[in-house]
């Protein structure tokens, strides 16, 4: 938990590349933190060796993860917002062949993945179950060495008490810390949850730039759809040989490609009509194209996980194509409500699998994606946080059991779950009564917190437990 911090939309919307963003982009920007450290000393160019040590989950699943291959991208100074994705497996093939690493793509120093990453599969650290330590070794002087913590949706923390979180602490006017405190400030002006989160994001940047950033995040999460509903053969990554599923579904239903124009897409969509089946299929369908696009080490937006980065685009695409049409007003008071929900998970409780399980990814993010849905549905306040209530309160318990160590099973298939239950949840808190409803919102992000220190660690992202240990895999990659 990671009560008292300030957290802006931004923090909770990022746009990186997958698989995963605790075991992916947090260690990459792990390594980022530490080039940026190492380099302020005086004789860093004397740096002869680095070693690089994977704790816990981290070292249990990082190979399915692509732990140890975002941490060399992150050391040879290439940023998951802006790397070619494309360019990335020769990269990193060509560090290999070399036995060379670019240290912020200009220091050369003797590197081979094979020796210098080093996996410490029954060791954890204490502060968090996903710890990484740099060390550099200099000519002269004693070596260098630093512990990072990805502690989950891509954030990063030294695990130092005087520094808890490397977050920026601001004053914003309507401070936050759970839902409850949400509601009264809501109730005070009269505002809906987007309004009042648009005046808190005041306190990092003018609104113009939060809708330029907010507009981003809806153009890549679009595109990752587009992508990976245009893909009909192949195979996702890795030793499961997970057939790609988006695009065949999307052939069926459209009976052609996507075409490139996406207005002329949502058009040729909405041509199909609206009952239960047709929306339902493409909601799934939605879920599945970001995932197998996130699995493929695309681009994607961190909502507010990786392995659940499908979840929110495929509930907004609903929307937009089945709801209301494109507005962009709309999008941006979606994508406020959504992250305001996730903030309070994460202050409250965990958006790390490796600390609470599927239920810190998938429950998190549905319960976002149900309360934005009920606000650009109508819904009041108290209606968008009783959707997320109901929306995390049928995850509670879930486990994170990747199979093999990768994104892939159940993952995929859990965030055209997770999008189902989120619009399920949001019918249902339209429908209801929010002052008669018996448990709030904080009462599932306690509840949540209280199931993830009582869960086995069997079942928080180590590949120990769960259809893990049960479906036959030939080489295991964990």
């Amino acid at each position: 938990m990671s009560k008292g911090e300030s957290i802006s939309v931004l923090d909770i919307f990022k746009v990186g590349i997958g698989p995963s963003s605790s075991h992916t982009l947090g260690p990459w920007r792990a390594a980022q933190a530490f080039l940026k450290q190492l380099f302020q000393l005086p004789n860093h160019s004397t740096i002869n060796k680095l070693q690089v040590d994977l704790y816990g989950s981290l070292a249990k699943t990082g190979k399915g993860h692509g732990t140890d291959l975002a941490i060399i991208l992150g050391l040879a100074g290439h940023d998951p917002v802006t790397v070619e994705t494309a360019r990335i497996y020769g990269i990193l093939d060509e560090i290999e062949r070399q036995k060379i690493l670019l240290l912020n793509g200009n220091l050369p120093v003797s590197f081979s993945a094979g020796k210098d990453i080093i996996f410490h599969f029954s060791e954890s650290l204490p502060f968090h179950p996903n710890g990484v330590r740099f060390t550099a070794f200099l000519d002269q002087g004693e070596p260098f060495a630093e512990t990072w913590y990805s502690i989950g949706g891509g954030f990063i923390s030294r695990g130092l008490e005087e520094e808890n979180e490397p977050t920026t602490h601001l004053e914003v006017p309507f401070p936050v810390q759970s839902g409850a405190d949400l509601l009264a400030w809501c109730k005070k002006q009269n505002s809906s949850i987007s309004e009042l989160v648009l005046q808190n994001e005041h306190a990092w940047r003018k609104d113009e730039d939060t809708f330029a950033a907010l507009r981003n995040i809806w153009q890549t999460m679009l595109d990752c759809i587009h992508r990976g509903c245009s893909t009909t053969d192949g195979y996702l990554p890795g030793i499961l040989k997970v057939k790609r599923r988006a695009g065949l579904i999307h052939n069926r239903l459209l009976r052609q490609p996507p075409p490139a124009d996406i207005q002329e897409w949502i058009h040729q969509i909405r041509l199909g009509g609206g009952d239960f089946k047709y929306t339902l299929d493409w909601l799934s369908c939605f879920a599945l194209a970001v995932n197998e696009e996130n699995a493929s080490f695309g681009r994607i937006v961190t909502a507010p996980t990786n392995g659940s980065a499908g979840v929110i685009p495929a509930v907004l695409m609903y929307y937009m194509v089945f709801c209301d049409g494109f507005r962009e007003e709309q999008i941006f008071r979606f994508l406020l409500t959504a992250a305001e929900v996730g903030s309070i998970f994460k202050r409250g409780a965990t958006l790390s699998a490796a600390m609470g399980g599927c239920q810190a990814e998938i429950g998190v993010s549905s319960a976002m994606a149900a309360a934005g849905l009920t606000e650009v549905m109508g819904g009041s306040p108290e209606h968008c946080l009783m959707a997320a209530e109901i929306a995390m309160e049928h995850h509670l318990g879930l486990t994170c059991d990747p199979v093999a160590g990768l994104v892939q099973i159940p993952c995929i298939e859990r965030n055209a779950m997770g999008a189902v239950k989120a619009v399920t949840a949001a019918q249902l808190a339209l429908q209801g009564d929010p002052g008669a409803a018996r448990v709030s919102l904080d009462d599932a992000v306690r509840t949540m917190w209280q199931t993830a220190l009582d869960m086995s660690d069997k079942y928080k992202e180590t590949s120990e437990g769960g259809l893990a240990v049960n479906i036959p895999v030939t080489l295991s990659e964990c």
